[in-house]
């Protein structure tokens, strides 16, 4: 029987994440799905059936987050939709919940897997997110959103989910905002 080597055994929870991100993908190219991720699949879905568009908005953008698919096209799709309000509002709680399911789903396979990562400017990185996990989450959502990456490294960092679910409901509402006004002004420009 062969020995595992050490290096693996010690990374094996993040080469069990690679291997199920890889297998997500293969089904989500396998099922078709990718054709759904378009501004206008999305767009029309919201339009034509309010209940059911915005529930497959929201399991696209949770699954979309897992597939780093950035939560930008849907924000456009939203507002695009439904306008600069209510897609804004439809998109911040779908935001909420693909960067919360996110966390779960990548902690449960992954678990903190990037401590691991033992050099000078990780421990200088956890040291900051250790002393003020919230407010660590809060400034990296006003910079990066709702970021598949940030998503993925945040739940492989260990911090606790209760700080990163407050900093991520305080930190993305200004950056949704500016990009709603921002997808509104577009769509006017372009489409009006």
């Amino acid at each position: 029987m062969l020995a595992v080597p050490p290096v693996i055994w010690r990374f094996r929870r993040l080469i069990l994440l690679l291997a199920f991100a890889l297998v997500l993908f293969a089904l989500y190219r396998a099922s078709g799905l990718h054709e759904d991720f378009s501004l206008d699949y999305l767009r029309s879905e919201l339009q034509d059936n309010r209940v059911r568009g915005l529930l497959l908005f929201v399991g696209l953008f949770a699954l979309g987050n897992l597939l780093h698919i950035p939560g930008l096209l849907f924000l456009a799709a939203a507002v695009l939709a439904l306008g600069k309000l209510w897609g804004g509002l439809i998109t911040y709680g779908a935001a909420v919940f693909s960067c919360g399911s996110t966390f779960l789903v990548i902690r449960a396979v992954g678990g903190d897997g990037l401590r691991l990562l033992n050099n000078r400017f990780t421990r200088a990185v956890f040291s900051h997110l250790d002393q003020r996990p919230a407010g660590s989450v809060f400034l990296l959502r006003l910079a990066f959103i709702t970021a598949p990456t940030l998503n993925y490294s945040l739940a492989l960092s260990g911090v606790a989910f209760s700080p990163y679910m407050l900093g991520t409901l305080l930190g993305l509402p200004i950056p949704l905002l500016l990009c709603c006004l921002l997808f509104d002004h577009l769509g006017n420009a372009l489409l009006g």
